[in-house]
């Protein structure tokens, strides 16, 4: 392998080249689930450079593993334990290439920092409207080859709907130019849709013009807490005739959840008290702050008088509203800090989650008495994060050899409800077992089609996404 990482040092320079020393932020996943060992971490710095090493890659018959942010959660971005993967860091590649105001939307580079991205749009008087909890150190690259979710799905879309064009280097080393700023192309198969949310394994995106959207006038933010999930739901079907379009964003949290944050980071203030369920309520309002208060406080009245609601804070502030959301996205923090977990990223149908989580809830109590329940999520889109904590005082790294056992459990409930596996976080290797239970055989030839078609030697990202077939 010495000929070929020479070869590479030609192309993006010996310093980009790293294959000596401590590698673990490469090849370690958020996590800590994953450790892989890396033949070298290469580091381009333009797509012209990205193209020449994967055809330098694809000539020795080197595998490449794409890499963003490394913030993934299901071990997808991180090498192989095999020494021979190649980690193509995408971080140099992190410009903002462009702002066209009057097209709403912006070109920028596939290891550009969604945060970075968010502030170039707000600088342009627009919005980005991709919002993630990671957003400080994930990447767009990375956003759009997982097709990332976020808090204002709900309004907005995922990546998938916020994108209309990309770069993308092939498994043979060709540049796709395909950075269009149109809404409008029905020129042929949508290969856009096809890269976005493929994991690096069908392409390499080096770049993308993302769609922007006005500046809403106001932004305002509540909690409520309520008595059982079904008034959450309730309250979504309310909010969503009462508010319409300007309904941004909707968080359920159950009891437990809350209680680790509190637990975690006593310094958190909550301002309500403790309650089987808390929703967290974002309203975007185009006519002003007094228009959307006057909006949300009549929806909170309604859900009072109803019963749907307990208690309530509208925040009244920017920093109230900071901290009500700090609130949701330091859960998963403290389930980090409570130990190992199982994780579940999953959606269902709307109608369906009620029923679901008080099933299942109890056939995993039943399966494995004591266990701690993590659920939170975006109820607005039916994205649930559904989470399975070790029983208070047990050994966390014992209980994750339940792991098999929870997910079984688990994904056979939301099969039986027509939902999915994963709703915003990819498959990567963590989920690829349970695609050959949970995806239909139909489906998965047609994307092992796609894999041979596109990726014929394998280069990109193998073991990710795609479970091998089946032996006869």
């Amino acid at each position: 392998m010495s000929a070929l990482l020479e070869k590479v040092r030609g192309v993006v320079g010996a310093g980009n080249v790293l294959a000596d020393g401590d590698l673990s932020a490469w090849e370690v996943d958020w996590r800590k689930r994953f450790r892989g060992r890396a033949l070298a971490v290469v580091r381009p710095g333009s797509t012209a450079e990205v193209a020449a090493v994967v055809r330098l890659c694809a000539g020795h018959g080197t595998s490449i593993v794409a890499q963003g942010g490394n913030t993934g959660l299901v071990g997808g971005s991180g090498p192989d334990a095999s020494g021979t993967q190649i980690v193509l860091s995408l971080a140099r590649l992190d410009r903002v290439r462009g702002v066209d105001a009057a097209n709403m939307t912006m070109t920028v580079e596939a290891g550009c920092v969604l945060q970075r991205a968010q502030q170039a749009a707000a600088e342009a008087g627009l919005l980005l409207a991709l919002s993630l909890g990671s957003e400080g150190t994930c990447t767009i690259g990375g956003n759009l080859g997982t097709n990332a979710g976020g808090t204002q799905v709900l309004r907005y879309g995922n990546a998938r709907e916020q994108c209309l064009g990309l770069e993308v280097v092939t498994a043979s080393g060709d540049i796709w130019h395909g950075l269009s700023g149109l809404r409008k192309d029905n020129t042929g198969y949508d290969l856009r849709d096809l890269m976005i949310g493929s994991e690096g394994t069908l392409g390499i995106i080096t770049a993308a013009t993302m769609k922007l959207q006005p500046r809403p006038a106001a932004l305002l933010t509540a909690l409520a807490t309520l008595p059982t999930l079904d008034a959450a739901v309730a309250l979504l079907s309310l909010a969503h005739a009462m508010l319409g379009p300007g309904l941004t964003g909707f968080e359920v949290m159950n009891a437990f959840s809350l209680d680790l944050v509190r637990k975690r980071f006593p310094a958190l203030r909550q301002p309500l008290p403790p309650a089987p369920w808390t929703v967290l309520v974002e309203q975007s309002d185009a006519e002003g702050e007094a228009h959307g208060a006057a909006a949300l406080e009549a929806l909170l009245g309604a859900a009072l008088e109803r019963g749907l609601i307990e208690d309530t804070a509208i925040a009244a502030s920017i920093e109230q509203a900071n901290a009500m959301w700090h609130l949701r996205e330091s859960i998963t923090l403290a389930q980090a800090a409570e130990g190992p977990n199982i994780k579940h990223d999953i959606s269902l149908p709307v109608s369906a989650i009620r029923e679901f989580v008080v099933t299942t809830d109890a056939a995993l109590q039943r399966a494995l008495p004591g266990i701690r329940l993590v659920n939170f999520g975006h109820l607005g889109d039916g994205n649930l994060h559904y989470n399975v904590q070790c029983p208070e005082g047990s050994d966390a790294g014992e209980f994750l050899r339940h792991e098999n056992e929870v997910n079984a459990i688990v994904y056979a409930a939301v099969s039986a409800r027509q939902g999915s596996i994963s709703a915003e976080h990819g498959i990567g290797s963590l989920k690829l077992e349970a695609m050959t239970k949970h995806k239909s055989p139909v489906a998965l030839a047609m994307m092992r089609a796609i894999k041979a078609a596109l990726d014929p030697s394998g280069v990109l990202n193998p073991g990710r996404v795609l479970p091998p077939p089946a032996r006869q």
